[in-house]
């Protein structure tokens, strides 16, 4: 999703690769001084609202990430609910998109938790658990143009149609047939300048994150396609998950048992507060 950014070496605390500025891809984040919790180090973009997004504003949803920035989102709000399950201090890293499964496997970080769908060739890498949130393929589109009511992908034939760097959401373009397949964005955000410039027509999404960005942004619309007639991919639908080293099974384990015990219905909730609370414009 994100081209890889220079880490500033400067702001490592520790042997722990920490979280960041707005404007960087690495910083430091230091827990509680005073807690002898063990701590878990997450891993995420905080650029990929409403999964996650980067706050100069403070609240008891947010995690500090630097001096002036804090991490929220459903993916936060996740994390938060599993380390305070397992007893231990959550710190947030921010990170390029690319470099969190690099960095589960530096030792790190010890989980991404970031809207990361488990591919196959993702697990090939890392672990995961069961998904966390199932959703939904949608693309976003101009309200002005002639895409705003369509009903099928394959009516994006001959249009040009963007996704984000190494995620899903550009794999799956190839589906439509005689489809222009843009360079993939490097941020999401980006996608969506592309798109209301007139760069591209459509850009892949998935569901909640389309309804945040139609939200702030009302000359853009979202398309739910009719059953039959949408994206197909190994998982059926836009699941996300939680990545793990494979050298550790047994965080792996804790995290799944944690998980658990967080309802469908808590999820949902959950992720329906953070739509709801993205901050305009992510």
């Amino acid at each position: 999703m994100n081209a890889t950014k220079k880490l500033l070496s400067a702001a490592m605390a520790l042997t722990l690769l920490a979280g960041c500025s707005s404007q960087s891809a690495a910083g430091t984040t230091t827990p509680e001084e005073s807690s002898d919790k063990p701590v878990l180090r997450v891993g995420m973009e905080c650029n990929y609202a409403p999964f996650n997004w980067t706050t100069t504003t403070a609240t008891d949803l947010t995690v500090q990430i630097s001096g002036v920035d804090y991490a929220d989102g459903y993916d936060v709000q996740i994390a938060r609910r599993l380390a305070e399950d397992l007893g231990m201090e959550l710190q947030v890293v921010k990170l390029d998109w690319d470099s969190l499964i690099l960095s589960l496997q530096k030792d790190q970080i010890d989980a991404v938790i970031a809207g990361m769908t488990a591919t196959e060739e993702r697990m090939k890498q890392v672990d995961f658990t069961t998904p966390y949130y199932v959703s939904e393929e949608v693309v976003i589109v101009r309200k002005d143009s002639d895409l705003a009511n369509i009903t099928s992908v394959q009516e994006l034939s001959g249009k040009k149609v963007q996704g984000q760097m190494n995620t899903i959401y550009d794999d799956i373009i190839d589906q439509i047939e005689g489809v222009e397949h843009m360079p993939a964005a490097e941020t999401f955000p980006a996608s969506i300048q592309a798109l209301q410039a007139g760069g591209v027509d459509a850009v892949t999404s998935e569901l909640p994150v389309a309804i945040g960005v139609v939200a702030a942004n009302p000359d853009l619309t979202y398309i739910r396609f009719e059953a039959g007639k949408g994206f197909t991919d190994e998982n059926g639908d836009a699941t996300v998950s939680i990545a793990v080293s494979k050298d550790k099974p047994e965080l792996l384990a804790q995290l799944q048992a944690s998980l658990d015990k967080i309802s469908e219905d808590q999820r949902n909730q959950m992720m329906q507060d953070a739509v709801e609370r993205q901050p305009a414009g992510e």
